[in-house]
């Protein structure tokens, strides 16, 4: 796996650290790679990723953006 070095803000890296003690997470690691790549689907900007297949939630129940049939 590539190794990436950040810098984040202290306030990131304490709330990081708690999520790790509270035993949220395994280490450090396992914390930033979980949040980062949470944070990039979150981001996602046009169409399904390239791993994931539209669901109905992506197209509206009909197929259309602006209607929903319950």
């Amino acid at each position: 796996m590539p190794k990436v070095e950040i810098t984040v803000p202290e306030h990131l890296e304490m709330q990081i650290a708690q999520m790790v003690d509270q035993g949220e997470f395994a280490t450090r690691e396992e914390a930033i790679e979980d949040l980062l790549s949470a944070g990039l689907k979150a981001y996602k900007t046009s169409g399904p990723q390239m791993d994931e297949e539209p669901t109905l939630e992506d197209d509206g129940m009909m197929g259309h953006d602006d209607e929903y049939v319950f």
